[in-house]
């Protein structure tokens, strides 16, 4: 048997009006991964947080190696062996990867200058231990998202972790990054040390863990060995009740009418570099159409180019046959196409705005929600709020609550909510489940099939290949800024999408 690393007794945790933790008991030992699973807002951070000093739990006791330990801080945390990787990263961009690494941790050489070699020498002796390939001369902003969480494992190890906390380390990975982690956390744990894994991906879960612990609404439902353990019980021990994610849906029999075409459409990144290169695509009516690719081959850019939010090199931008090439979003929105963003924080909300007034954003101006040539209706803006509130079912106090208090799939469903009242000819949607729980995924998917059955022409971006191959009628594969294959998901499998995201060639059969 596995010695103890860590045991969490009795750990509650209190915030104003909420009790985040509820008398949770956990072990961990040395040698094996465990799973954290739950909904958003079932306390699966919180409790990691306590364990990383974040927090001071109201109640209950650590012990660490079977001696009871304060944690009442990060350093603390840092200092007796415990790591955590955060699901957004803690690395100063314009630093470098050895830079990062000693942030606060600094090692000196003649009491004065940073020891460069031997940090360097150590970031190298990690990096190939463990097979993250980690540059430590690069610049941390000019790295892809999987090499960023690599560098904040090699910084985890570089300050001696033996108990490594990963929060939603797969959230934003293509596939084949995922595999890629999933050899680092094997190699961790032929290492000794012990992994904790937060996640909402039951297949995941089940394919990386020893054993897995399920939290709902603050409390330990239960812990079982993954052997043992099935994706629909864990479903259940999540969210109460059994999900169902096969989807019913009425077969294309002929293609309909033409609702987003694209011609020729290019563009190039923030950098001035080519990043969309001629692309031709069309979406009818009553189809989606999912976008497969390794992030960073063109999507994103793609994706704000459709939609306004870039102004494209060449090409064209059409919505049922209007050619809206560089509209505003304000004017693509007026004229049928809106925008489910792949980073809600950054596109889709404004966090310190209320339920309520992020629910109008890009109607403000119209009635019945102006008021005069500067004023705006309170009384209508919170009568249109609590009614989507109630149609989309968000959990929320009250639409006068500021947005950034709720879980982030409570906010995904505010801006499905806003943009899909709309009644839309065309959903751009991207990345719509990302970091979601299996009933936040349920939903959105629910939402985009009904877009589907109402006759909108609905474009699907995302990193998730089991999403795309389940909703799609129509696969396109993006690499280096073009489109290099279409497939119809019943005529193909993952391994050949794959192949055609690496920029390989599918032999004809």
């Amino acid at each position: 048997m596995s010695a103890e690393a860590v045991r969490m007794e009795g750990i509650v945790k209190r915030f104003p009006g909420v009790v985040a933790n509820a008398g949770i008991d956990l072990t961990l030992n040395y040698g094996e991964v465990h799973g954290l699973l739950g909904e958003n807002g079932a306390g699966k951070s919180v409790l990691m947080s306590v364990l990383y000093g974040l927090y001071r739990p109201t109640e209950g006791q650590i012990y660490l190696n079977e001696r009871p330990i304060s944690i009442d801080s990060p350093a603390v945390a840092i200092r007796s062996g415990i790591g955590m990787v955060h699901q957004h990263f803690m690395l100063v961009p314009r630093l470098t990867v050895a830079e990062n690494m000693v942030v606060g941790w600094e090692t000196v050489r003649a009491k004065t200058f940073l020891d460069r070699p031997r940090i360097r020498q150590r970031i190298e002796e990690l990096s190939e231990q463990y097979g993250l390939g980690v540059d430590a001369t690069a610049v941390v902003e000019e790295l892809s998202v999987g090499e960023q969480q690599r560098v904040e494992i090699v910084k985890a190890l570089y300050r001696g972790a033996e108990v490594l906390i990963l929060d939603e380390p797969t959230a934003t990975l293509p596939e084949q990054e995922v595999a890629a982690l999933f050899d680092t956390i094997r190699a961790l744990q032929d290492e000794g040390k012990a992994v904790v894994f937060i996640t909402h991906k039951l297949r995941e879960a089940l394919t990386i863990c020893d054993q897995v612990t399920v939290l709902r609404k603050g409390e330990k439902v239960g812990s079982v060995p993954a052997s043992e353990a099935t994706e629909r019980q864990l479903t259940e021990m999540m969210v109460g009740r059994d999900v169902v994610f096969e989807v019913q849906r009425e077969r294309l029999e002929s293609e309909g009418r033409p609702l987003l075409q694209l011609a020729g459409l290019s563009a190039v990144d923030d950098r001035g570099v080519p990043a969309v290169d001629e692309v031709d695509l069309t979406v009818h009516d009553h189809e989606i159409v999912g976008v497969a690719g390794v992030q960073g081959n063109g999507q994103t850019e793609l994706v704000e180019t459709i939609c306004g939010l870039r102004k494209p090199r060449q090409g064209r931008v059409e919505v049922d046959g209007e050619d809206l090439t560089a509209r505003s979003p304000r004017d693509m929105a007026r004229k049928g196409l809106v925008h489910i963003p792949e980073d809600r924080h950054r596109r889709g909300l404004v966090l310190t705005f209320s339920v309520a007034e992020n629910a109008i954003l890009g109607r403000q101006y119209e009635a019945p929600f102006a008021a005069g040539r500067w004023g705006q209706s309170k009384r209508a803006i919170g009568g249109y709020a609590r009614e989507l509130v109630k149609r989309f079912n968000v959990s929320v106090p009250g639409v006068r609550t500021a947005v950034r208090a709720l879980s982030g799939g409570n906010q995904q469903r505010v801006i499905l909510a806003r943009e899909l009242d709309r009644e839309p000819k065309v959903v751009i949607a991207a990345q719509p489940t990302r970091g979601l729980d299996v009933a936040g995924i349920e939903f959105v998917w629910e939402q985009l099939l009904e877009m589907r059955r109402e006759g909108a022409a609905v474009l699907l971006v995302s990193m998730d290949l089991d999403e795309l191959m389940t909703l799609s009628d129509r696969l396109v594969i993006m690499y280096q800024g073009k489109i290099v294959g279409e497939r119809k998901p019943r005529d193909t499998d993952k391994q050949e999408i794959g192949l055609l995201m690496l920029g390989g060639a599918v032999e004809a059969s």
